[in-house]
């Protein structure tokens, strides 16, 4: 299968992707054909309801904003490159690959660009920042999915929004800017560390 997979790519476009994603060849033939099997209308697109049969996106209670990301605004198809680049993002990050070449740009998998989408799946109208009904929506979103039989209140979760964003908004708008957002995680990482 893996064979049939390759030569339906073309090596060239092969190449461009293992550059692009920086993932090996077998990977990208390997997830050509994971593609190609999702692709149930065999016209070399995905749509939402694609992904929506994968079972661990239909369990995870952020996998509708996973899936979101797949897609450009206004867009209802992902073709394979656009499936790769996303892919990309949860590739680990190899000290190895920053120093290779200093002109190019920022690898998919780089620690900015991890941050930027998760951003992204908490900006829900992708307006460049987390507003307190957007946290209280993920929030919902993981309640309801990751704790059946849990019974956490609305007013509680409300709390927990109204904390995070007093916690991260540094410039007094009432929402979490990326650069906020990235100054939270540091902390956070800086106090784990210790």
């Amino acid at each position: 299968m893996g064979s049939r997979a390759s030569s339906l790519l073309r090596e060239e476009e092969i190449e461009e992707i293992k550059k692009e994603t920086g993932f090996s060849h077998s990977q990208i033939t390997r997830l050509y054909s994971r593609f190609t099997s999702l692709d149930k209308g065999e016209n070399g697109t995905l749509g939402r309801e694609d992904f929506q049969r994968i079972p661990e996106l239909a369990i995870n209670p952020l996998g509708d904003r996973i899936i979101n990301a797949f897609f450009p605004e206004g867009e209802d198809q992902v073709n394979f490159r656009g499936f790769m680049r996303t892919l990309a993002h949860f590739r680990p990050i190899e000290d190895n690959e920053k120093n290779k070449d200093p002109t190019a740009s920022e690898p998919l998998n780089s620690r900015i660009n991890k941050l930027l989408f998760a951003f992204q799946l908490y900006d829900l109208d992708r307006d460049d920042k987390i507003s307190r009904d957007e946290l209280l929506q993920v929030l919902r979103m993981m309640v309801l999915r990751m704790m059946v039989g849990v019974n956490i209140s609305d007013e509680q979760l409300g709390s927990i929004a109204d904390r995070t964003i007093q916690e991260a908004d540094q410039n007094g708008d009432n929402s979490i800017s990326f650069n906020e957002f990235i100054k939270v995680l540091e902390k956070v990482d800086v106090e784990d560390n210790d």
